[in-house]
Protein backbone atom coordinates (compact mmCIF):
# COMPACT_ATOMS: atom_id res chain seq x y z
CA UNK A 1 0.00 0.00 0.00
CA UNK A 2 3.14 2.06 0.21
CA UNK A 3 5.00 3.80 -2.65
CA UNK A 4 8.39 2.86 -3.15
CA UNK A 5 11.02 4.56 -5.48
CA UNK A 6 14.97 4.11 -6.46
CA UNK A 7 17.36 5.60 -8.37
CA UNK A 8 21.07 5.13 -9.69
CA UNK A 9 22.94 7.30 -12.13
CA UNK A 10 24.75 10.02 -12.72
CA UNK A 11 22.32 13.05 -11.98
CA UNK A 12 21.58 13.64 -8.36
CA UNK A 13 19.34 11.33 -6.60
CA UNK A 14 16.75 13.20 -4.15
CA UNK A 15 15.49 15.24 -7.16
CA UNK A 16 14.35 12.37 -8.73
CA UNK A 17 13.42 10.11 -5.52
CA UNK A 18 11.18 13.52 -4.84
CA UNK A 19 9.14 13.46 -7.84
CA UNK A 20 8.91 9.83 -8.05
CA UNK A 21 7.66 10.29 -4.50
CA UNK A 22 5.10 13.02 -5.38
CA UNK A 23 4.05 10.63 -8.33
CA UNK A 24 3.51 7.87 -6.07
CA UNK A 25 1.95 9.99 -3.10
CA UNK A 26 -1.75 8.30 -3.65
CA UNK A 27 0.06 4.88 -2.53
CA UNK A 28 -0.04 6.33 0.52
CA UNK A 29 0.77 9.84 2.32
CA UNK A 30 0.82 9.30 6.10
CA UNK A 31 4.70 9.94 5.90
CA UNK A 32 7.99 10.11 3.81
CA UNK A 33 11.53 9.42 3.74
CA UNK A 34 14.24 9.60 1.56
CA UNK A 35 18.35 7.84 1.93
CA UNK A 36 21.49 8.67 -0.20
CA UNK A 37 24.76 7.87 -0.50
CA UNK A 38 27.54 10.57 -1.08
CA UNK A 39 30.42 9.81 1.36
CA UNK A 40 27.84 8.42 4.08
CA UNK A 41 24.47 7.37 4.05
CA UNK A 42 22.34 10.07 4.53
CA UNK A 43 18.68 9.87 6.11
CA UNK A 44 15.70 12.58 5.56
CA UNK A 45 12.12 11.42 7.06
CA UNK A 46 9.23 12.81 8.42
CA UNK A 47 5.33 12.56 9.15
CA UNK A 48 2.80 14.18 6.79
CA UNK A 49 2.19 14.25 3.07
CA UNK A 50 5.54 14.97 1.21
CA UNK A 51 4.37 19.09 0.44
CA UNK A 52 3.90 19.32 4.20
CA UNK A 53 6.99 17.22 4.99
CA UNK A 54 8.96 19.44 2.83
CA UNK A 55 8.42 22.42 5.11
CA UNK A 56 10.43 20.73 8.35
CA UNK A 57 12.94 18.19 5.98
CA UNK A 58 15.49 19.26 3.55
CA UNK A 59 14.99 16.03 1.59
CA UNK A 60 15.82 17.89 -1.58
CA UNK A 61 19.47 18.76 -0.11
CA UNK A 62 20.42 15.35 0.81
CA UNK A 63 23.28 14.45 -1.55
CA UNK A 64 24.70 11.42 -3.48
CA UNK A 65 23.72 9.79 -6.91
CA UNK A 66 22.30 6.82 -5.12
CA UNK A 67 19.21 6.66 -3.43
CA UNK A 68 15.79 4.90 -2.10
CA UNK A 69 12.24 6.81 -1.31
CA UNK A 70 9.09 6.26 0.30
CA UNK A 71 5.96 7.56 0.95
CA UNK A 72 3.82 5.07 3.69
CA UNK A 73 0.40 4.15 4.18
CA UNK A 74 0.41 2.77 8.02
CA UNK A 75 -0.34 -0.70 8.57
CA UNK A 76 1.92 -1.60 11.62
CA UNK A 77 3.14 0.54 13.83
CA UNK A 78 1.36 4.34 14.11
CA UNK A 79 2.30 7.24 12.33
CA UNK A 80 5.29 8.62 13.50
CA UNK A 81 9.04 9.82 12.89
CA UNK A 82 10.19 6.50 13.93
CA UNK A 83 8.10 4.55 12.09
CA UNK A 84 8.74 6.11 8.80
CA UNK A 85 11.00 5.01 6.53
CA UNK A 86 13.66 4.15 5.42
CA UNK A 87 14.99 2.16 8.06
CA UNK A 88 18.35 1.73 8.75
CA UNK A 89 20.58 -1.14 10.52
CA UNK A 90 22.09 -0.86 14.23
CA UNK A 91 25.52 0.85 12.32
CA UNK A 92 23.74 3.39 10.10
CA UNK A 93 25.59 1.97 7.06
CA UNK A 94 22.31 -0.12 5.32
CA UNK A 95 19.46 1.66 4.52
CA UNK A 96 15.92 -0.20 2.89
CA UNK A 97 12.37 0.52 1.87
CA UNK A 98 9.40 -1.44 2.35
CA UNK A 99 6.12 -1.86 0.75
CA UNK A 100 3.94 -5.22 1.71
CA UNK A 101 4.26 -7.19 5.45
CA UNK A 102 6.54 -9.53 6.96
CA UNK A 103 4.87 -11.80 8.35
CA UNK A 104 7.08 -13.21 10.69
CA UNK A 105 8.44 -10.03 12.05
CA UNK A 106 8.10 -11.13 15.29
CA UNK A 107 9.97 -13.94 15.10
CA UNK A 108 12.98 -12.04 13.34
CA UNK A 109 12.57 -9.04 15.60
CA UNK A 110 13.42 -11.05 18.51
CA UNK A 111 15.91 -13.38 17.13
CA UNK A 112 17.68 -10.25 16.30
CA UNK A 113 17.53 -8.71 19.51
CA UNK A 114 19.27 -11.76 21.16
CA UNK A 115 22.06 -11.08 18.61
CA UNK A 116 22.32 -7.37 20.13
CA UNK A 117 20.46 -5.38 17.42
CA UNK A 118 18.25 -2.40 18.44
CA UNK A 119 15.19 -2.10 16.96
CA UNK A 120 13.94 1.33 17.17
CA UNK A 121 10.76 1.04 15.12
CA UNK A 122 7.19 -1.05 15.87
CA UNK A 123 6.82 -1.84 12.17
CA UNK A 124 7.55 -5.00 10.29
CA UNK A 125 10.04 -3.32 7.82
CA UNK A 126 13.34 -2.62 10.14
CA UNK A 127 13.88 -6.02 10.89
CA UNK A 128 15.04 -6.20 7.52
CA UNK A 129 17.74 -3.85 7.53
CA UNK A 130 18.80 -5.30 10.92
CA UNK A 131 18.75 -8.98 8.77
CA UNK A 132 20.73 -7.80 5.67
CA UNK A 133 22.83 -6.30 8.31
CA UNK A 134 23.19 -9.50 10.08
CA UNK A 135 23.98 -11.35 7.08
CA UNK A 136 26.73 -9.23 5.85
CA UNK A 137 29.24 -10.91 8.62
CA UNK A 138 29.31 -14.27 6.91
CA UNK A 139 28.44 -12.74 3.14
CA UNK A 140 30.99 -12.32 0.43
CA UNK A 141 28.92 -8.91 -0.99
CA UNK A 142 26.02 -7.13 -0.21
CA UNK A 143 23.97 -8.29 -2.78
CA UNK A 144 25.11 -11.90 -1.54
CA UNK A 145 23.75 -10.96 1.93
CA UNK A 146 20.37 -9.22 1.07
CA UNK A 147 19.57 -12.51 -1.00
CA UNK A 148 20.19 -14.52 2.53
CA UNK A 149 18.02 -12.04 4.30
CA UNK A 150 15.29 -12.29 1.61
CA UNK A 151 15.04 -15.64 1.86
CA UNK A 152 13.91 -15.75 5.34
CA UNK A 153 11.39 -13.24 5.03
CA UNK A 154 7.68 -14.54 5.08
CA UNK A 155 4.51 -12.62 3.54
CA UNK A 156 4.44 -10.05 0.34
CA UNK A 157 7.21 -7.49 0.02
CA UNK A 158 8.75 -4.86 -2.36
CA UNK A 159 12.05 -4.29 -1.15
CA UNK A 160 14.80 -2.06 -2.02
CA UNK A 161 17.99 -1.59 0.00
CA UNK A 162 21.50 0.50 -0.13
CA UNK A 163 24.89 0.37 1.69
CA UNK A 164 26.94 3.34 2.15
CA UNK A 165 30.15 1.18 1.31
CA UNK A 166 28.80 0.06 -1.50
CA UNK A 167 27.50 1.59 -5.64
CA UNK A 168 24.73 -0.71 -6.37
CA UNK A 169 20.52 -0.60 -5.61
CA UNK A 170 19.25 -4.15 -4.38
CA UNK A 171 15.78 -4.41 -5.25
CA UNK A 172 13.28 -7.69 -4.52
CA UNK A 173 9.94 -8.20 -5.10
CA UNK A 174 7.21 -11.22 -3.68
CA UNK A 175 3.48 -10.78 -4.24
CA UNK A 176 3.96 -6.76 -3.89
CA UNK A 177 4.02 -4.48 -7.25
CA UNK A 178 7.91 -3.39 -8.06
CA UNK A 179 9.21 -2.26 -11.86
CA UNK A 180 12.36 -1.23 -12.76
CA UNK A 181 13.26 1.39 -15.39
CA UNK A 182 15.88 1.60 -18.02
CA UNK A 183 16.43 5.13 -18.43
CA UNK A 184 19.73 6.21 -20.47
CA UNK A 185 21.73 7.10 -18.21
CA UNK A 186 19.97 5.81 -15.05
CA UNK A 187 18.03 2.74 -13.74
CA UNK A 188 14.85 3.56 -11.35
CA UNK A 189 12.68 1.62 -9.19
CA UNK A 190 9.45 2.38 -7.84
CA UNK A 191 6.01 0.45 -7.39
CA UNK A 192 4.47 1.94 -10.27
CA UNK A 193 4.95 2.74 -13.66
CA UNK A 194 3.60 5.86 -13.64
CA UNK A 195 6.07 7.21 -11.48
CA UNK A 196 9.08 6.23 -13.91
CA UNK A 197 7.03 8.06 -17.29
CA UNK A 198 9.27 11.41 -16.89
CA UNK A 199 12.60 9.08 -17.28
CA UNK A 200 11.94 6.60 -19.71
CA UNK A 201 8.57 3.93 -21.08
CA UNK A 202 11.25 1.21 -21.09
CA UNK A 203 10.75 -0.98 -18.14
CA UNK A 204 10.87 -4.33 -16.60
CA UNK A 205 8.26 -5.74 -14.20
CA UNK A 206 10.05 -8.34 -11.85
CA UNK A 207 8.08 -11.51 -11.22
CA UNK A 208 7.74 -13.09 -7.21
CA UNK A 209 11.13 -13.60 -6.00
CA UNK A 210 12.91 -11.41 -8.62
CA UNK A 211 16.14 -9.89 -6.96
CA UNK A 212 17.75 -7.24 -9.17
CA UNK A 213 21.55 -5.58 -8.43
CA UNK A 214 21.37 -2.23 -10.37
CA UNK A 215 24.75 -0.41 -10.82
CA UNK A 216 25.10 3.10 -12.73
CA UNK A 217 24.81 1.36 -16.31
CA UNK A 218 23.79 -2.26 -15.94
CA UNK A 219 21.72 -4.34 -13.94
CA UNK A 220 21.59 -8.10 -12.79
CA UNK A 221 18.92 -10.30 -12.33
CA UNK A 222 18.65 -13.13 -9.76
CA UNK A 223 15.86 -15.17 -8.50
CA UNK A 224 15.60 -16.41 -5.15
CA UNK A 225 14.10 -19.89 -5.80
CA UNK A 226 16.67 -20.77 -8.47
CA UNK A 227 20.64 -20.89 -8.95
CA UNK A 228 22.35 -18.26 -11.04
CA UNK A 229 21.85 -15.38 -13.32
CA UNK A 230 18.38 -15.30 -15.06
CA UNK A 231 17.42 -12.55 -17.71
CA UNK A 232 14.24 -10.62 -17.80
CA UNK A 233 12.76 -9.07 -21.26
CA UNK A 234 12.07 -5.38 -21.15
CA UNK A 235 8.68 -3.71 -22.32
CA UNK A 236 7.55 -0.64 -23.49
CA UNK A 237 4.92 1.29 -21.53
CA UNK A 238 2.57 2.92 -24.25
CA UNK A 239 0.87 5.73 -21.65
CA UNK A 240 2.09 9.49 -21.63
CA UNK A 241 3.83 11.29 -19.03
CA UNK A 242 1.20 13.96 -19.94
CA UNK A 243 -2.01 11.48 -18.91
CA UNK A 244 -0.25 10.99 -15.27
CA UNK A 245 -0.40 14.75 -14.66
CA UNK A 246 -3.78 17.35 -13.62
CA UNK A 247 -2.76 20.07 -16.44
CA UNK A 248 -5.19 22.25 -16.25
CA UNK A 249 -7.63 20.31 -13.77
CA UNK A 250 -7.18 21.44 -9.73
CA UNK A 251 -7.46 17.82 -9.06
CA UNK A 252 -6.52 13.87 -10.49
CA UNK A 253 -9.64 13.54 -9.55
CA UNK A 254 -11.74 15.56 -12.21
CA UNK A 255 -9.12 15.30 -14.96
CA UNK A 256 -10.11 11.35 -14.54
CA UNK A 257 -13.40 11.89 -14.66
CA UNK A 258 -13.66 14.13 -17.43
CA UNK A 259 -11.15 11.80 -19.52
CA UNK A 260 -14.04 9.08 -19.39
CA UNK A 261 -15.56 10.03 -22.86
CA UNK A 262 -12.48 8.98 -24.22
CA UNK A 263 -11.43 5.70 -22.18
CA UNK A 264 -14.83 4.34 -22.34
CA UNK A 265 -14.03 4.22 -25.88
CA UNK A 266 -10.43 2.86 -25.69
CA UNK A 267 -12.29 0.30 -23.51
CA UNK A 268 -13.75 -1.71 -26.23
CA UNK A 269 -10.45 -1.67 -28.09
CA UNK A 270 -9.78 -5.47 -27.47
CA UNK A 271 -8.00 -8.04 -29.59
CA UNK A 272 -11.31 -10.10 -31.47
CA UNK A 273 -9.40 -13.54 -31.37
CA UNK A 274 -9.21 -12.92 -27.12
CA UNK A 275 -12.98 -11.75 -27.23
CA UNK A 276 -13.52 -15.04 -29.04
CA UNK A 277 -11.56 -17.27 -26.84
CA UNK A 278 -13.18 -15.79 -23.12
CA UNK A 279 -16.58 -16.37 -24.66
CA UNK A 280 -15.99 -19.94 -25.69
CA UNK A 281 -14.77 -20.22 -22.02
CA UNK A 282 -17.45 -19.18 -20.35
CA UNK A 283 -20.11 -21.10 -22.98
CA UNK A 284 -17.79 -24.32 -21.47
CA UNK A 285 -18.01 -23.58 -18.09
CA UNK A 286 -20.06 -24.93 -15.23
CA UNK A 287 -20.00 -22.39 -12.86
CA UNK A 288 -18.74 -18.38 -13.40
CA UNK A 289 -17.67 -16.38 -10.51
CA UNK A 290 -16.62 -12.52 -10.80
CA UNK A 291 -14.73 -11.70 -8.29
CA UNK A 292 -13.44 -8.05 -7.18
CA UNK A 293 -12.98 -5.20 -4.47
CA UNK A 294 -14.60 -1.84 -4.09
CA UNK A 295 -15.33 -0.57 -7.50
CA UNK A 296 -14.34 -3.07 -9.18
CA UNK A 297 -17.25 -5.18 -7.19
CA UNK A 298 -19.33 -3.11 -8.02
CA UNK A 299 -18.45 -3.41 -11.40
CA UNK A 300 -18.72 -7.42 -11.07
CA UNK A 301 -22.48 -6.95 -9.80
CA UNK A 302 -23.14 -4.62 -13.05
CA UNK A 303 -21.89 -7.35 -14.93
CA UNK A 304 -23.71 -9.98 -13.26
CA UNK A 305 -27.18 -8.40 -13.87
CA UNK A 306 -26.09 -7.82 -18.15
CA UNK A 307 -24.71 -11.58 -18.46
CA UNK A 308 -28.08 -12.46 -17.30
CA UNK A 309 -30.60 -9.98 -18.85
CA UNK A 310 -28.30 -9.73 -22.32
CA UNK A 311 -26.54 -13.25 -22.14
CA UNK A 312 -29.04 -15.36 -20.73
CA UNK A 313 -25.92 -16.32 -18.41
CA UNK A 314 -25.95 -16.99 -14.76
CA UNK A 315 -22.35 -15.69 -12.56
CA UNK A 316 -22.23 -15.92 -8.90
CA UNK A 317 -20.00 -12.39 -7.93
CA UNK A 318 -18.49 -12.31 -5.00
CA UNK A 319 -16.24 -9.87 -2.71
CA UNK A 320 -12.42 -10.58 -3.54
CA UNK A 321 -11.65 -11.14 0.43
CA UNK A 322 -14.58 -13.52 0.91
CA UNK A 323 -13.98 -15.93 -2.11
CA UNK A 324 -11.72 -18.47 -0.01
CA UNK A 325 -15.20 -19.36 1.44
CA UNK A 326 -16.15 -20.50 -1.46
CA UNK A 327 -13.27 -22.64 -2.84
CA UNK A 328 -14.80 -25.93 -1.89
CA UNK A 329 -17.58 -25.01 -4.83
CA UNK A 330 -14.32 -24.66 -7.37
CA UNK A 331 -13.50 -27.19 -10.09
CA UNK A 332 -11.69 -27.60 -13.23
CA UNK A 333 -14.81 -26.29 -15.33
CA UNK A 334 -15.24 -22.68 -13.51
CA UNK A 335 -14.37 -19.77 -14.95
CA UNK A 336 -12.82 -16.97 -12.79
CA UNK A 337 -12.92 -13.44 -13.68
CA UNK A 338 -10.64 -11.29 -11.33
CA UNK A 339 -10.86 -7.75 -11.91
CA UNK A 340 -8.59 -5.31 -10.60
CA UNK A 341 -7.53 -1.41 -11.72
CA UNK A 342 -4.02 -2.36 -10.51
CA UNK A 343 -3.65 -5.44 -10.77
CA UNK A 344 -1.83 -5.92 -7.39
CA UNK A 345 -5.02 -5.82 -5.13
CA UNK A 346 -3.68 -8.57 -2.54
CA UNK A 347 -7.65 -10.00 -1.58
CA UNK A 348 -8.05 -10.18 -5.86
CA UNK A 349 -4.52 -12.08 -6.36
CA UNK A 350 -5.74 -14.36 -3.59
CA UNK A 351 -8.90 -15.46 -4.85
CA UNK A 352 -7.05 -16.16 -7.90
CA UNK A 353 -4.47 -18.46 -6.39
CA UNK A 354 -7.35 -20.34 -4.32
CA UNK A 355 -8.65 -20.67 -7.78
CA UNK A 356 -5.54 -21.92 -9.43
CA UNK A 357 -5.42 -24.43 -6.28
CA UNK A 358 -8.53 -25.86 -7.63
CA UNK A 359 -7.86 -25.83 -11.33
CA UNK A 360 -9.96 -23.12 -12.46
CA UNK A 361 -9.44 -21.14 -15.21
CA UNK A 362 -8.60 -17.10 -14.39
CA UNK A 363 -9.74 -14.06 -16.95
CA UNK A 364 -7.94 -11.17 -15.76
CA UNK A 365 -9.10 -7.69 -16.09
CA UNK A 366 -6.67 -4.95 -15.41
CA UNK A 367 -5.62 -1.33 -16.45
CA UNK A 368 -1.92 -2.29 -15.47
CA UNK A 369 0.17 -4.79 -18.25
CA UNK A 370 2.73 -6.41 -16.54
CA UNK A 371 1.09 -6.56 -13.46
CA UNK A 372 0.71 -9.68 -11.65
CA UNK A 373 -2.70 -10.20 -12.24
CA UNK A 374 -2.14 -10.44 -15.97
CA UNK A 375 0.74 -12.97 -15.89
CA UNK A 376 -1.54 -14.64 -13.35
CA UNK A 377 -4.57 -14.92 -15.76
CA UNK A 378 -5.16 -17.56 -18.64
CA UNK A 379 -6.10 -14.79 -20.34
CA UNK A 380 -6.34 -10.82 -20.14
CA UNK A 381 -8.48 -8.17 -21.33
CA UNK A 382 -6.89 -4.48 -20.71
CA UNK A 383 -9.35 -1.38 -19.49
CA UNK A 384 -6.89 0.82 -21.38
CA UNK A 385 -7.94 3.81 -19.14
CA UNK A 386 -3.85 4.94 -19.13
CA UNK A 387 -2.67 5.89 -15.41
CA UNK A 388 -5.49 6.64 -12.70
CA UNK A 389 -4.11 8.82 -9.78
CA UNK A 390 -6.60 9.82 -7.75
CA UNK A 391 -6.54 7.25 -4.84
CA UNK A 392 -11.05 7.15 -6.47
CA UNK A 393 -11.76 4.48 -8.83
CA UNK A 394 -13.88 6.81 -11.67
CA UNK A 395 -12.61 5.99 -14.73
CA UNK A 396 -11.50 2.89 -14.63
CA UNK A 397 -14.76 1.82 -13.04
CA UNK A 398 -16.69 2.85 -16.01
CA UNK A 399 -14.28 1.34 -18.31
CA UNK A 400 -14.85 -2.26 -16.37
CA UNK A 401 -18.43 -1.84 -16.86
CA UNK A 402 -17.76 -1.41 -21.00
CA UNK A 403 -15.66 -4.89 -20.30
CA UNK A 404 -18.49 -6.69 -18.81
CA UNK A 405 -21.16 -5.06 -21.40
CA UNK A 406 -18.91 -6.25 -24.98
CA UNK A 407 -18.04 -9.43 -22.90
CA UNK A 408 -22.19 -10.21 -22.11
CA UNK A 409 -23.49 -8.80 -25.64
CA UNK A 410 -20.39 -10.86 -27.68
CA UNK A 411 -21.90 -14.02 -25.62
CA UNK A 412 -25.14 -13.01 -27.16
CA UNK A 413 -23.62 -12.58 -31.05
CA UNK A 414 -24.04 -9.06 -30.57
CA UNK A 415 -20.97 -7.55 -30.10
CA UNK A 416 -20.61 -5.24 -33.06
CA UNK A 417 -24.09 -3.56 -31.33
CA UNK A 418 -22.30 -3.13 -28.11
CA UNK A 419 -19.34 -1.36 -30.03
CA UNK A 420 -21.69 1.01 -32.00
CA UNK A 421 -23.83 1.61 -28.65
CA UNK A 422 -20.79 2.51 -26.74
CA UNK A 423 -19.43 4.55 -29.15
CA UNK A 424 -22.44 6.49 -29.35
CA UNK A 425 -22.19 7.42 -25.59
CA UNK A 426 -19.69 9.87 -26.40
CA UNK A 427 -21.55 13.27 -26.10
CA UNK A 428 -23.74 11.90 -23.48
CA UNK A 429 -20.65 11.17 -21.45
CA UNK A 430 -19.19 14.51 -22.37
CA UNK A 431 -22.46 16.49 -21.38
CA UNK A 432 -22.35 15.02 -18.20
CA UNK A 433 -18.75 16.13 -17.47
CA UNK A 434 -19.35 19.44 -18.87
CA UNK A 435 -19.00 22.93 -16.39
CA UNK A 436 -23.18 22.98 -16.96
CA UNK A 437 -23.24 19.88 -15.15
CA UNK A 438 -20.56 20.32 -12.64
CA UNK A 439 -22.07 23.95 -11.76
CA UNK A 440 -25.69 22.65 -11.37
CA UNK A 441 -24.21 19.69 -8.79
CA UNK A 442 -22.24 22.48 -7.12
CA UNK A 443 -25.84 23.54 -5.95
CA UNK A 444 -26.60 20.38 -4.99
CA UNK A 445 -23.27 19.52 -2.73
CA UNK A 446 -23.97 22.77 -0.77
CA UNK A 447 -27.49 21.42 0.36
CA UNK A 448 -25.54 18.20 1.21
CA UNK A 449 -22.46 19.25 2.46
CA UNK A 450 -23.75 19.23 6.35
CA UNK A 451 -25.76 16.32 6.13
CA UNK A 452 -25.11 13.14 8.29
CA UNK A 453 -26.49 9.92 6.39
CA UNK A 454 -27.06 9.84 2.70
CA UNK A 455 -28.86 6.98 1.24
CA UNK A 456 -29.25 5.88 -2.35
CA UNK A 457 -31.80 3.24 -3.93
CA UNK A 458 -31.82 1.45 -7.26
CA UNK A 459 -33.07 -1.71 -8.91
CA UNK A 460 -31.41 -4.01 -11.38
CA UNK A 461 -28.80 -2.05 -12.65
CA UNK A 462 -29.42 0.64 -11.08
CA UNK A 463 -28.96 -1.53 -7.59
CA UNK A 464 -24.94 -1.44 -8.97
CA UNK A 465 -25.10 2.24 -9.89
CA UNK A 466 -26.48 2.96 -6.19
CA UNK A 467 -23.44 0.91 -4.60
CA UNK A 468 -20.95 2.67 -6.45
CA UNK A 469 -22.40 6.04 -6.06
CA UNK A 470 -22.89 5.61 -2.11
CA UNK A 471 -19.07 4.63 -2.38
CA UNK A 472 -17.83 7.78 -4.52
CA UNK A 473 -19.55 10.18 -1.72
CA UNK A 474 -18.55 8.01 1.60
CA UNK A 475 -14.66 7.63 0.57
CA UNK A 476 -14.34 11.19 -0.60
CA UNK A 477 -16.89 13.77 1.53
CA UNK A 478 -16.62 11.62 4.74
CA UNK A 479 -20.21 11.47 4.61
CA UNK A 480 -22.11 7.93 5.83
CA UNK A 481 -23.49 6.98 2.69
CA UNK A 482 -25.19 3.75 2.51
CA UNK A 483 -27.02 2.34 -0.90
CA UNK A 484 -29.90 -0.55 -0.73
CA UNK A 485 -32.03 -2.42 -3.20
CA UNK A 486 -35.08 -0.59 -3.62
CA UNK A 487 -37.38 -3.57 -2.38
CA UNK A 488 -35.31 -3.66 0.64
CA UNK A 489 -36.49 -0.26 2.08
CA UNK A 490 -39.48 -2.11 3.61
CA UNK A 491 -36.98 -4.70 5.16
CA UNK A 492 -35.25 -2.51 7.51
CA UNK A 493 -34.07 0.59 5.93
CA UNK A 494 -37.13 2.70 5.63
CA UNK A 495 -36.65 3.49 9.57
CA UNK A 496 -33.55 5.54 9.10
CA UNK A 497 -35.85 7.75 6.84
CA UNK A 498 -36.81 11.35 8.78
CA UNK A 499 -37.49 14.63 7.95
CA UNK A 500 -34.67 16.09 5.42
CA UNK A 501 -33.00 12.32 5.17
CA UNK A 502 -31.92 13.00 1.20
CA UNK A 503 -31.90 9.37 -0.44
CA UNK A 504 -31.04 9.43 -4.01
CA UNK A 505 -33.53 7.41 -6.62
CA UNK A 506 -31.71 5.71 -9.61
CA UNK A 507 -34.57 5.25 -11.87
CA UNK A 508 -34.21 3.94 -15.38
CA UNK A 509 -35.38 0.55 -17.50
CA UNK A 510 -37.62 -1.49 -16.56
CA UNK A 511 -37.28 -0.83 -13.03
CA UNK A 512 -38.57 2.72 -13.02
CA UNK A 513 -42.14 1.90 -12.41
CA UNK A 514 -41.43 0.06 -9.20
CA UNK A 515 -38.21 2.21 -8.10
CA UNK A 516 -40.63 5.27 -8.27
CA UNK A 517 -42.94 3.33 -5.78
CA UNK A 518 -39.82 2.94 -3.37
CA UNK A 519 -39.70 6.84 -3.61
CA UNK A 520 -42.96 7.88 -3.18
CA UNK A 521 -42.71 5.41 0.24
CA UNK A 522 -39.54 7.74 1.04
CA UNK A 523 -41.38 11.06 0.29
CA UNK A 524 -44.04 9.78 2.64
CA UNK A 525 -41.98 9.42 5.57
CA UNK A 526 -40.53 12.75 4.76
CA UNK A 527 -37.46 11.71 3.10
CA UNK A 528 -35.36 14.59 0.52
CA UNK A 529 -35.77 12.49 -2.99
CA UNK A 530 -33.52 13.32 -5.15
CA UNK A 531 -34.03 11.65 -8.72
CA UNK A 532 -31.40 10.50 -11.42
CA UNK A 533 -33.25 9.46 -14.33
CA UNK A 534 -34.32 10.38 -17.88
CA UNK A 535 -37.83 12.10 -16.88
CA UNK A 536 -38.64 14.69 -13.84
CA UNK A 537 -41.13 13.55 -11.30
CA UNK A 538 -43.45 14.80 -9.25
CA UNK A 539 -41.71 13.08 -6.46
CA UNK A 540 -37.95 14.49 -6.88
CA UNK A 541 -37.34 17.28 -4.35
CA UNK A 542 -34.31 17.71 -6.64
CA UNK A 543 -33.45 16.10 -9.95
CA UNK A 544 -30.28 15.06 -12.02
CA UNK A 545 -31.07 14.63 -15.67
CA UNK A 546 -29.55 11.50 -17.43
CA UNK A 547 -30.08 10.15 -20.55
CA UNK A 548 -31.82 6.60 -20.83
CA UNK A 549 -28.81 4.17 -22.30
CA UNK A 550 -30.74 1.09 -20.94
CA UNK A 551 -27.52 -1.53 -20.57
CA UNK A 552 -25.49 1.27 -20.89
CA UNK A 553 -27.26 3.17 -17.48
CA UNK A 554 -24.46 2.14 -15.31
CA UNK A 555 -21.71 3.79 -17.29
CA UNK A 556 -24.03 6.98 -17.74
CA UNK A 557 -25.57 7.46 -13.67
CA UNK A 558 -22.27 7.04 -12.42
CA UNK A 559 -20.77 9.78 -13.60
CA UNK A 560 -22.72 12.83 -12.20
CA UNK A 561 -22.16 11.15 -8.93
CA UNK A 562 -18.48 11.14 -9.39
CA UNK A 563 -18.79 14.59 -10.03
CA UNK A 564 -21.08 14.93 -7.21
CA UNK A 565 -18.99 13.44 -4.68
CA UNK A 566 -15.83 15.39 -6.04
CA UNK A 567 -17.80 18.80 -5.54
CA UNK A 568 -18.67 17.78 -1.77
CA UNK A 569 -15.07 17.27 -1.29
CA UNK A 570 -13.99 20.59 -2.55
CA UNK A 571 -16.72 22.67 -0.24
CA UNK A 572 -15.76 20.24 2.20
CA UNK A 573 -12.24 21.87 1.70
CA UNK A 574 -11.38 17.97 2.25
CA UNK A 575 -8.42 16.79 -0.81
CA UNK A 576 -10.54 14.79 -3.23
CA UNK A 577 -7.39 12.87 -4.52
CA UNK A 578 -6.35 11.65 -1.29
CA UNK A 579 -9.01 10.78 1.16
CA UNK A 580 -7.98 9.81 4.59
CA UNK A 581 -7.03 6.69 6.05
CA UNK A 582 -6.99 5.50 2.31
CA UNK A 583 -4.48 4.50 -0.76
CA UNK A 584 -5.19 3.52 -4.15
CA UNK A 585 -3.66 0.13 -4.32
CA UNK A 586 -4.69 -2.45 -1.91
CA UNK A 587 -1.45 -4.53 -1.60
CA UNK A 588 -1.85 -5.93 1.97
CA UNK A 589 -4.65 -7.81 3.29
Amino acid sequence: MCGIIGYIGQGEASSVLLKGLKNLEYRGYDSVGMATISDSLNIGKGVGKIDNAMKDLDLDGLRGNIGIGHTRWATHGSVSKANAHPHIDCQGKVAIVHNGIIENHRELRERLKEKGHIISSNTDSEVIAHLIEEKLKGASSFEEACMEAFMELQGSYAVLAICEDEKKVVAVRKDSPLVLGLAKDSILFASDVSALLEWTKKVIYLQNYDVAVACRRSVVFHNLLQEGEISRDADTVEWDVEQARKGEFEHFMLKEIAEQAETISKAILQDAEVVDRIVEEVKRAKGVFFVGCGSSYHACLAGSYLFSRVAGVHVNVVVASEFGHYEHFLTEDTLVFAVSQSGETADTLDAVRAARGRGSKVIAITNVVGSSLTREGDESLLMNSGPEICVLSTKTYTSQVVLMSLLAYALAGKKEECIRKIKGLYMDVYNLTSKTMREELKRLASMLESMEHIYMIGRGLQYASAMEAALKVKEVSYIHTEAFAGGELKHGPLALIEEGTPVFVFAGGESLEKISSNAQEVKARGGMVIGISTKDNDIFDYWIKVPECGDFNPVIQAIPMQVLAYELAVQKELDPDKPRNLAKCVTVM
